[in-house]
């Protein structure tokens, strides 16, 4: 009798334990058959968003990948550097996967890429690498004159990223064996790793399109893009020294962003008046992007299993739980739940985003793997708070794979968390498996841009996530992250001037100009608040006269001492140009002076770009019309 009232409470709790593992697995099960039907929509989605031929991309150029095919309210219909890359980093992965029916797409986005790179915009023009920060261009691959956050940095430095994961299989595969493909490719890679280089240390505006300042999520791509490009330089035996000279400078910047609790998603915020926590999305998809399946749960370079990004992942998680109606009632320990881009956002209300919530899972899902990997998993003080919402007894220590330990616990504890945060998006996927950019945060109805290409791609990259830590899909390829890296004692703002040209042979335009002067117009020119200064003229650079394509001044030098407005142009060298200036008020109506004025452009004497600088005085208003 005393045995059997042993073994029967022992019976009971394994009878209990497997029924909880096999409803487990029942709710796995159906969970992956879910996540494969939308996958499949999903890239189709991206797909459709090609043009010319994408269901979704009407009037869109060859090679162009849109936004979203969305056209008004919001206007998506433009193609942009960072989502663009992003999403072909994604194609690739899914080529390199087996999907070689992916490789023309791959394809047209170089060719569109080398033409995109010679386009002149608002940012400045290949002569001086500047235009290569510009956001977004129509659909039409021309440019984009309207008011916009910009430079935006990371592109450059994502599209790099994208393009030497695809030349390197070239090489790895013998495919491309005499490097004709991947040698064709380098000059646009180089042309925006010399632009990292050089610009690195200057402000922008976030991926958020938001916020002038020096950004997390950017400084991280940028730091991944020059140490994974010159190792390929190397194996194309090109010059690489600006790339590794600035690579610990920028990875020393990198650290300036961690707060001792979480990682700040902005700093050096140039706009009067900020006040956000800095706890955003930004990060989340900072330890997406610096991701390598082999390397070490470091803190110093975020990766998904290091303690900081952890600690951080909760910070982000608990910021949501409890501002959105949909969330309302669900537990706060260990279940997934709907995130936005940061708690303080109001654009168009203020919703979750389908990429945000799975960035959650994929970032989970991801240190499954480097856990895996490593065969340990070390709790620790920075750490604990998160494994303790995720296994409520987790204590500081490590926990080897294998044996006694509480390793496969701790993981299984995971899976199901991010699996959560998967189930989270796909409650809120329309039944047509549609992808949206936000979902409602009071019902949980799709909202704003309609068939967003960012929102499918972070699905695809989701679900090769998980399926890496759940089946034998395999891994993405390392990118080659520096083993225990040594944080420089002190951080040195360096910069190397880069040359930048056309990349003809990918598919640039044999004519673009490589040759350019930067202009800077000086304004002098009184205005009430409200009141704002435009350039226009005779050329594409001046918006062709167009009222609407007007170039926007600034007024960051403007003062009662000087009533500054700055207009820096860069033009082509021996251009002959008339222009004249605007002043738009706040009711629309827009002044303008009667007498265009002329300017010659010099030669250039040589590659680099010349500069000159304007001083004028605002002669108007002489006429006026309604915008």
């Amino acid at each position: 009798m005393k045995f059997q009232a042993i073994l029967a409470p022992l019976a009971a709790t394994l009878f209990h334990e497997a029924s909880a593992n096999t409803f487990r697995q029942r709710q796995v099960d159906n969970l992956t058959s879910r996540i494969e039907a939308e996958t499949t929509i999903a890239l189709q989605g991206v797909l459709n968003n090609f043009g010319p031929d994408g269901s979704e991309a009407p009037g869109a150029s060859a090679e162009v990948l849109i936004a979203s095919p969305s056209t008004e309210n919001p206007n998506y219909y433009y193609t942009w550097t960072r989502d663009a890359a992003l999403t072909l980093k994604m194609v690739v992965d899914e080529f390199l996967h087996g999907k070689g029916d992916l490789q023309p797409y791959i394809r047209s986005y170089v060719k569109a890429q080398a033409i995109v790179q010679t386009i002149s915009n608002p940012s400045g023009a290949l002569g001086s690498g500047r235009g290569l920060g510009e956001p977004k261009y129509y659909a039409n691959l021309t440019r984009f004159n309207g008011d916009w956050g910009r430079p935006q940095r990371d592109g450059p430095a994502l599209r790099a990223t994208a393009l030497i994961t695809y030349s390197r299989y070239l090489l790895s595969t013998g495919i491309d064996s005499d490097g004709t493909e991947a040698g064709n490719i380098w000059p646009i890679i180089q042309n925006d790793l010399n632009y990292v280089a050089q610009y690195w240390n200057q402000t922008g505006f976030d991926l958020w399109e938001e916020v002038d300042g020096s950004s997390f999520f950017t400084t991280a791509a940028q730091y991944r893009a020059l140490n994974e490009g010159a190792a390929l330089g190397k194996q194309l035996q090109q010059e690489v020294s600006a790339y590794e000279s600035q690579a610990p400078n920028v990875f020393c910047f990198l650290q300036t962003f961690w707060n001792g609790n979480y990682a700040v998603a902005n700093i050096n915020v140039k706009q009067s008046g900020f006040s956000r926590s800095g706890i955003d999305a930004n990060t989340v998809l900072t330890s997406i992007a610096m991701f390598d399946p082999g390397a070490s749960c470091d803190d110093t370079l975020f990766q998904p299993c290091s303690s900081r990004a952890l600690a951080n992942l909760k910070q982000y998680i608990d910021a949501f739980r409890t501002i959105y109606t949909i969330n309302q009632g669900v537990s706060r320990s260990g279940t997934g739940v709907a995130t936005g881009r940061y708690a303080e956002d109001v654009y168009f209300g203020g919703n979750p985003w389908y990429l945000t919530t799975l960035a959650v899972a994929e970032q989970l899902y991801d240190a499954i793997q480097q856990w895996s990997t490593v065969n340990t998993i070390t709790i620790d003080d920075k750490s604990l708070a998160f494994w303790q919402s995720v296994y409520p007894s987790a204590q500081t220590g490590s926990h080897t794979k294998g044996g006694y330990s509480d390793f496969t616990k701790l993981t299984d504890a995971v899976l199901a968390f991010a699996d959560g945060f998967v189930e989270t998006a796909l409650k809120y996927t329309p039944e047509n498996g549609a992808l949206s950019e936000q979902y409602s945060r009071e019902n949980g109805t799709a909202l704003s841009a309609h068939h967003l290409t960012w929102s499918y791609a972070s699905f695809v990259t989701m679900r090769a996530a998980r399926l890496a830590v759940t089946s034998d899909y395999g891994q993405v390829p390392s990118w080659g992250s520096p083993s225990n890296p040594k944080v420089p004692t002190t951080c040195t703002p360096g910069s190397v001037k880069g040359t930048y040209k056309p990349a003809v042979a990918a598919g640039a335009p044999s004519d673009a100009p490589s040759c350019t002067y930067l202009i800077t117009f000086n304004l002098n020119a009184t205005t009430s608040y409200g009141e704002n200064m435009y350039l226009f003229g005779n050329s594409s650079d001046l918006g062709g006269w167009r009222v609407s394509d007007a170039l926007a001044g600034s007024a960051a030098d403007y003062s009662d001492a000087r009533h500054l407005w700055t207009f820096t142009v860069e033009l082509p060298a021996g251009a002959e140009l008339e222009y004249k200036f605007l002043k738009k008020e706040p009711s629309g109506e827009v002044l303008y002076e009667a007498e265009n004025r002329s300017l010659a452009v010099p030669d250039c004497g040589d590659e680099s770009p010349g500069e000159q600088t304007m001083e004028e005085d605002w002669n108007g208003p002489v006429g006026s019309e309604t915008e």
